[in-house]
């Protein structure tokens, strides 16, 4: 095991799953998809969303810049730290312990609502908050709602904000700057982001197909998932992470692959294994025929024999900012629970990309899996992988 690990808490997550690990890792090894089909961002289009369901704290009371369901979503994943939350409160100094979320929404949402309220020319309303749509809000509001003074940042990265949040904390545990950081992040549903796809062509009208010879584009979804992490040794760790840059396209990957593969690359060199001693990787896999074309590309390259791998966002849709951390959460769950994420798709496998083991609904391991790799695909090609190991199979 790598001496530069850190450990991962069991992580607060709601997602279109559901917002308690059991209820969501049954979800997430069947293959169960949390999507619904509605026009609410769209009107007259109907699109399947990963919209959560749960109920979500109410924010009437608290401070009006912290008032959006950004927030009440990483409010609700924050209660389910539970335990790990309480104990590091107690534990270690609020200055000594570190915030770093990823997200891209922020509270946008709520301005849009104050915008459609007021019209063009209209005052705003008198609770429109502007604070709460800049990009450092929700990283702020936790630090506030816990007291909390360390070093305090949101990350905005696309698509690899959480997973880069989660780098950055361990960079914190690292320097010494920090002995905790409470890291991961949160994306929101509103029509800035659905809209925003469309108008690149790039989402689909059914549930997504990663991987198939049918792909036509991402479902969008929204999520919180949370983390504590530490430097101590034992159960889930953090054992490596890997990050590039393709520079290509403002929005398209980069063909070959490349760049992708040295964000794994460099996790695997960081934890100090080798490609064939992966377990499972979790697959970008957005369903788009350019991000799927690169990213089993790049998995081949560096795989000679790829692991059992899945995209579960056929399950959540792509929550975007909050998908490094949630899909982190998933590979903290296979790891716990000994178990593999199933790959949802219509079984049809594209004859033009180079093969991958897709984990079937409902797939057992051959072994217990020990190491999970996790990818992260962003615009721009901002790449991040995760790799998490298990210390002690009894976690």
């Amino acid at each position: 095991m790598s001496a530069s690990s850190c450990r991962l808490s069991r992580p607060g997550v709601v997602c279109s799953l559901g917002d308690d690990l059991d209820t969501i890792g049954r979800a997430l090894f069947s293959g169960q998809r949390g999507l619904t089909t509605s026009d609410v961002f769209t009107p007259g289009r109907p699109l399947p969303l990963g919209q959560v369901a749960s109920e979500l704290p109410d924010d009437s009371h608290w401070p009006k810049d912290h008032r959006s369901r950004n927030n009440r979503l990483l409010a609700l994943a924050l209660a389910r730290l539970g335990d790990e939350l309480e104990a590091l409160l107690s534990a270690v100094p609020g200055d000594r312990i570190g915030v770093v979320i990823g997200s891209s929404t922020s509270g946008i949402g709520e301005t849009e609502a104050a915008l459609a309220k007021s019209g063009r020319e209209g005052p705003l309303p008198e609770d429109f908050a502007y604070a709460r749509q800049e990009l450092g809000a929700p990283a702020r509001f936790l630090a506030e709602r816990l007291g909390i003074t360390g070093p305090c940042y949101t990350l905005s990265t696309a698509c690899s904000s959480s997973a880069r949040a989660l780098a950055s904390a361990r960079r914190l545990l690292k320097s010494g700057q920090c002995d905790a950081v409470i890291a991961g992040g949160a994306d929101s549903l509103c029509r800035l982001t659905v809209n925003g796809f469309l108008s690149l062509e790039a989402v689909s009208d059914n549930p997504c197909q990663p991987f198939s010879r049918h792909r036509d584009g991402i479902n969008l979804g929204e999520a919180a998932a949370l983390f504590v992490v530490t430097p101590e040794s034992g159960g889930i760790q953090l054992a490596g992470v890997g990050e590039s840059v393709d520079a290509h396209h403002i929005s398209a990957p980069r063909p070959d692959g490349s760049g992708a593969a040295e964000a794994m690359r460099q996790a695997l060199a960081m934890a100090g294994l080798d490609a064939s001693e992966i377990d499972y990787l979790n697959l970008h896999g957005t369903g788009t025929a350019l991000n799927d074309s690169m990213e089993a590309a790049a998995v081949t390259m560096l795989f000679p024999t790829p692991p059992a791998c899945s995209s579960t966002k056929g399950l959540t849709g792509h929550t975007l900012g909050a998908a490094g951390a949630l899909e982190a959460a998933f590979c903290w769950l296979a790891l716990a629970q000994g178990r593999l994420p199933a790959h949802r798709f219509d079984g049809t496998y594209d004859p033009e990309l180079p093969p991958l083991p897709l984990v079937t609904t409902g797939a057992t391991p051959e072994r217990r899996p020990r190491r999970a790799l996790s990818n992260s695909f962003a615009f721009g090609g901002n790449n991040a992988s995760l790799l998490l190991t298990l210390d002690h199979p009894t976690e």
